[in-house]
């Protein structure tokens, strides 16, 4: 999607009679570290090199509420920046994170967050469960964290299925969130739980099955910030985790809601991608509902996944998406192509979906 480019925000002075010198007002956000733009390719069997991942502090978004990221242009899964976007609010109360990173980099984050608060760890809260997120969680939790997150979340953690719908190990008992809630389809957009902390109010708002079926939309009233985590990204195609409970129905749903919960003003974070205001997420929507639409045309004629695959339904939005792959393509165009007819339902969390070659 379009990169929309923000102001480098810095602290300034001005002169004033009689030689006194005043500091400009600092103006949020203030972006310390822009994401790579980058089209990155790697080598057949690359590996991410976890040693020389470095996480930041990226952006300003208040003077005691940053964002964590990692380096462009390594992890092959995230090139822009490695893993997810981590949330700190920090002051006398303690700290409040919201997601993780990676378990591979988990003493670099706890290292950044050093680097401006050495307040105790009291709260963690789990945007959904893929581990550039949540990967980090019991390395936090032994840290004093009391991790919340949806119930579904909850669920696919100690449930979890492999690629075949298969059982497969689950998470440590320290990375499963301890305090749970659910999304209630009758109350779009009301926080499941508000916490006071730092001089902010923050909600943790459930979020319908959409990135995957446990996601957390987490908002910072007097900020005016709303962590959006993955249901939206300006970085390759959009991603409904469908094994994970995800939908491309639910992404619509999803972005209708931010119409309503958020303002002209508020800045929206994605987990990856550049910083965005609700107006921008309309193109999004635009493609969401066009791509669906084709292929749900194309898979009522007969046509075999490969056969949609080959229609390059995706070329109109090519010059618009930043960051496109063939996989991140294909990906997109499966999950719709499954989607569209017998979509299995969420059991524990997850989606048990058919394999494809």
């Amino acid at each position: 999607m379009k990169n929309f480019g923000l102001l480098f925000v810095c602290l300034s002075v001005i002169g004033a009679p009689h030689s006194r010198v005043w500091a400009a007002e600092v103006e949020y956000p203030i972006i310390l570290v822009p994401t790579g733009s980058d089209t990155y390719t790697f080598p057949e069997g690359y590996q991410t090199p976890w040693d020389q991942v470095q996480i930041r502090v990226t952006e300003k978004l208040s003077p005691n509420l940053f964002v964590l990221h990692g380096s462009e242009g390594l992890d092959r899964l995230h090139p822009d920046a490695s893993g997810g976007r981590v949330m700190v609010l920090f002051g006398p109360d303690g700290v409040l994170l919201v997601d993780t990173q990676g378990r591979q980099v988990a003493d670099k984050t706890l290292a950044a967050i050093r680097t401006f608060s050495d307040g105790p760890i009291k709260v963690l809260v789990n945007s959904h469960i893929h581990p550039d997120h949540s990967g980090a969680n019991a390395f936090f939790a032994n840290q004093g964290a009391v991790i919340f997150g949806q119930e579904n979340l909850r669920l696919d953690m100690i449930n979890p299925q492999d690629v075949n719908g298969q059982p497969a190990s689950p998470r440590h008992p320290a990375a499963v969130p301890v305090v749970t809630y659910q999304y209630d389809a009758s109350t779009p957009g009301k926080p499941a739980v508000t916490l006071h902390m730092n001089g902010e109010t923050v909600d943790f708002i459930p979020m319908m099955p959409s990135h995957t079926a446990g996601d957390t939309v987490v908002r910072f009233r007097n900020a005016n910030v709303i962590y959006i985590e993955d249901f939206y990204r300006n970085v390759g195609y959009p991603y409904a985790a469908q094994r994970r409970g995800g939908s491309i129905k639910g992404m619509i749903e999803a972005i209708d809601l931010f119409q309503s919960i958020a303002g002209p003003d508020t800045w929206l974070i994605p987990g990856h991608g550049t910083l965005i205001r609700k107006d921008d997420l309309l193109p999004y929507r635009a493609m969401l509902v066009d791509i669906l639409a084709r292929v749900t045309a194309l898979r009522d004629e007969g046509k075999s996944l490969e056969e949609v695959l080959a229609e390059n339904l995706t070329a109109p939005y090519e010059q618009t998406t930043q960051g496109d792959t063939r996989r991140s393509k294909d990906r997109f165009i499966t999950a719709v192509y499954d989607e569209v007819k017998d979509f299995p339902p969420i059991v524990n969390g997850s989606r048990t979906m058919p394999t494809h070659p």
